[in-house]
């Protein structure tokens, strides 16, 4: 993956990090300032007309990635900040602390595949964890795909899409260099051998067996020099033979009246039903149904686009559904498909107060997991919702329900907090005890630690959650450096999670701050829906109140106070920064959402409609696009936080274009503070959707 690195950035102050692992007392060291000098970003006379308002695009030329112009600028910006960051001081030791940090073992919860267990691993510094296998709990691991060997930077990343119900083939989806685009392939499991089956052009997909193949979605193949930029259209569902070329696939299902929606399958455990999810974007889908055994025709199950139902589980044909249809904290409901109107549906596990965030199924129990005060709690239970049993959990944090297939007597999840790594845990389903499967080992004593959660007021009264984490009698008066990290938005939650890279942060006497803001998903639809289209200001003027409140309380002065998010987090920082330049030190909007008015245009930033809105629709919504827009609100003659932007470039979700488009109009036409730096991580790791359809 090319180093895609712009205009450089600022800091907090940090300390040279002893390698010893131990808590770091070295008294915190400033350095003096690196002179830079950005080199000129030509400009152009490009104007768009909106509803009668002209608006200038000096830096569109930016927008076409695989450009001789582009990657020149590109090379000139790296040069430019490479040289920067090459002259700090102690960016030795902060780079030699945060490689001790990381070295460390990290596993995947195991997944069982008829006799095999499969779990993914990384010894410590490996570019991508390895996929492995082993027969029974106590027989001995092997490599199953090492992706680390696909390409010679590794930058190859795997996953498992799929497996077929009698547990003898995989599919397994290949990506490159954090790309969306995948390409499914598909193992043997007994002799590990690669099938020929190699299917292109796919995104947003996995595979749902069925028989002797499986479904799965994909894009037409786009046109050359367009694969990273362009507008995909027509996400349709296939259905792949096993031992036949892609060009035989059978095309199942497609909409010729929406090209611009995703389509999802899945198939119930027993294959007799095909789900198919329809979704216009990130918000809000129908859901399709298909008798399999009777090759019935697809009809409508659930209505689009104003709510979310996902189906769960299935007892013959009735099947347990998620659903937010009253219910905007989510509840389960058992469908029987003979009648499927909302009047015969049967309520298992009525909306509650706390948010239903998920159900998952195996050996034979439904799991419901719930989100209270944006932590943790599941409980097993019957089909029918009866016997509701809490499962232990280590503590507050972040745990994912069990899941596997009805004949599975043991399950596994992970938890983990900000002091708590990643730990593994098996379930017995017999006795309903849970037991440590695989501890994380760390060089760093958790102990010397807290985390806490507060609340706070935004601007309009609003009260909203935060998680702090520092040293155990930090002292509060001002003094500390902090990092203010968000995302807001398409209804994802942000909950405990541990990371090496604070730990450095946190052992010199740093303090890391995580508000939930509105348009996540932590409490409920309600809370989302407060953060969205003509409410996304609240999710700002809540993340503005955060920096606030953590000054007022003299965790940090603003100072010391830096801000980081990446997507639709890059955008939250971008706004932030734009309305409030004098309230942060530090800025690092990594892959953000940064041009308002034209994200729709690029490969499938359309899907986000439901959650932005268009400059296209009405005059109104786009006034208010503009309004925000970071790209748009930079002027000159202000004093903008010490900023790094990054980006990577094979990254088609976000595409490059915003990133280049902000860092170039802000040295073109902004007065910054002298910068400083402090290294942050290149590119974007791809990632997986959420449910059905995960946003940025």
């Amino acid at each position: 993956m090319k180093k895609l690195w712009f205009p450089v950035l600022a800091v907090v102050s940090f300390a040279a990090c002893k390698n010893d692992g131990q808590q770091n007392t070295t008294a915190k060291m400033d350095y003096p300032a690196i002179p830079v000098s950005y080199p000129a970003t030509a400009t152009e006379d490009v104007k768009d007309d909106y509803f009668g308002t002209s608006v200038d695009d000096p830096f569109r030329w930016l927008e076409n990635d695989t450009a001789a112009n582009t990657e020149a600028w590109v090379k000139s910006q790296n040069v430019v900040t490479q040289d920067y960051l090459g002259k700090i001081p102690f960016r030795d030791a902060v780079r030699d602390r945060f490689e001790e940090l990381f070295n460390y073992p990290k596993y995947g919860a195991p997944y069982q595949v008829g006799e095999y267990y499969f779990f993914s691993k990384n010894d410590g510094l490996q570019n991508q964890s390895v996929l492995y296998r082993q027969k029974g709990l106590d027989g001995a691991p092997e490599v199953f795909i090492d992706p680390n060997k696909l390409s010679d930077k590794g930058t190859v990343a795997i996953s498992i899409a799929g497996v077929s119900s009698d547990d003898k083939f995989l599919t397994v989806s290949r990506s490159e260099a954090g790309s969306d685009w995948s390409e499914i392939q598909v193992y043997e499991v007994a002799t590990m051998k690669q099938m020929p089956d190699v299917l292109k052009w796919v995104k947003f997909s996995g595979g749902a067996w069925w028989k002797d193949g499986f479904f799965y979605s994909r894009y037409p193949e786009p046109a050359k020099g367009t694969e990273l930029s362009g507008n995909n259209m027509n996400h349709w569902v296939y259905y792949h033979k096993l031992g036949e070329p892609q060009s035989k696939d059978k095309l199942i299902y497609k909409d010729d009246k929406n090209p611009s929606y995703y389509h999802n399958a899945q198939v119930t455990e027993d294959e007799k039903h095909l789900f198919i999810y329809a979704a216009p974007g990130t918000d809000g889908y129908a859901v399709l149904h298909k008798d399999l055994n009777t090759d019935g025709p697809i009809k409508t199950l659930f209505e689009g686009y104003k709510n979310k139902t996902s189906v769960v589980h299935n007892i013959g044909n009735k099947v347990l559904a998620l659903t937010d249809i009253d219910a905007p904290n989510y509840r389960l409901v058992e469908v029987d498909l003979s009648k499927p109107d909302k009047a015969n549906w049967k309520e298992l596990i009525p909306e509650s107060e706390n948010l239903l965030e998920g159900c998952s199924t195996g050996g034979g129990k439904l799991f419901a997991s719930y989100l209270e005060k944006a932590t943790n709690r599941i409980y097993e239970m019957n089909y029918d919702g009866t016997g509701k049993k809490a499962l232990t959990l280590p503590g507050l944090g972040s745990a994912g329900s069990p899941g596997g297939k009805e004949s599975h007597k043991s399950l596994f999840y992970t938890f983990t907090s900000f002091l708590y790594p990643p730990t593994i845990f098996k379930y017995d389903v017999a006795s309903g005890q849970s037991s440590v499967f695989q501890e994380t080992k760390l060089k760093f004593n958790p102990a010397d630690y807290v985390e806490n959660q507060v609340t706070y007021t935004s601007k309009d009264g609003t009260p909203v959650t935060m998680f702090v984490v520092h040293k155990k009698g930090l002292k509060m008066d001002g003094s500390n450096p902090c990092q203010l990290y968000a995302y807001g938005g398409f209804n994802i939650s942000l909950t405990p999670s541990f990371s090496t890279s604070r730990i450095m942060l946190l052992e010199n006497g740093g303090v890391f701050a995580m508000p939930n803001l509105r348009g996540g998903g932590e409490y409920g639809e309600a809370w989302h829906k407060a953060g969205m289209l003509m409410k996304k200001q609240n999710v700002f003027d809540d993340f503005i109140a955060a920096a606030e409140y953590l000054i007022a309380e003299k965790y940090t002065t603003k100072e010391r106070l830096g801000i980081s998010g990446g997507s639709n987090g890059g955008l939250l920082v971008g706004a932030a920064m734009t309305q409030r330049p004098d309230l942060f030190a530090v800025a690092l909007p990594a892959v953000g959402v940064m041009d308002m008015l034209r994200y729709h245009k690029f490969t499938v930033g359309k899907g986000w409609i439901p959650e932005y809105g268009s400059s296209e629709e009405s005059a109104e919504m786009f006034n208010y696009l503009k309004g925000y827009s970071p790209v748009h609100n930079l002027k000159p003659g202000v004093k903008y936080p010490a900023t790094m932007v990054t980006t990577g470039d094979h990254d088609d979700r976000v595409v490059p274009a915003h990133s280049f488009k902000f860092a170039a109009t802000l040295p073109a036409g902004a007065q910054r503070r002298q910068p400083r730096a402090h290294p942050h991580r290149n590119g974007r790791r791809a990632r997986c959707w959420q449910a059905h359809f995960q946003g940025d």
